[in-house]
């Protein structure tokens, strides 16, 4: 399991309009759309009722908002960077800037784990979120997100 596989480069974004959890999540619905073909209110529905059994803000301005649809053959994933943090109701309480969302299909066991597990790892390396927060550029995003893992693995 690695970047390469959970993350197309169209599903990276630097969002300047989100300003609460709930316009985050339509963000983050448009943006699978766009990239996956999967249908928008399906992924805000899906974020929303996961969201509803806590908060997914793990610390540190990082949001792993996390789901399962119907539809999709593997584990997905769409990260996005806010030009201004949100609150998230995250554990140290800190707003949320970065926000990687994973999406499995609904028979996923252990590969969403996996997924969530490398995500959350990457995410946990201040190293990375400071390179991650000083680009606004999608496509280096996707770089910085891509390379880092190859760079953890060897």
């Amino acid at each position: 399991m690695d970047f390469l596989s959970l993350l197309k480069p169209e599903a990276v974004k630097v969002l300047t309009s989100a300003s609460s959890k709930k316009r985050l999540m339509q963000e983050l619905g448009d943006l699978v759309h766009a990239a996956y073909d999967v249908d928008a209110p399906h992924v805000v529905e899906a974020l929303l009722t996961r969201e509803a059994l806590g908060p997914t803000g793990v610390g540190h301005g990082v949001a792993l908002p996390h789901a399962r649809l119907e539809g999709l053959e593997h584990v997905v994933g769409a990260f996005v960077l806010l030009d201004k943090p949100i609150d998230f109701s995250s554990v140290d309480r800190q707003p949320v800037d970065l926000a990687f969302a994973l999406f499995a299909p609904e028979n996923a066991g252990v590969e969403h784990l996996k997924a969530l597990a490398l995500v959350s790892r990457t995410l946990r390396d201040a190293s990375v979120c400071a390179k991650l927060r000083a680009n606004h550029d999608a496509t280096t995003l996707y770089t910085i997100l891509t390379e880092e893992r190859t760079d953890q693995a060897a």
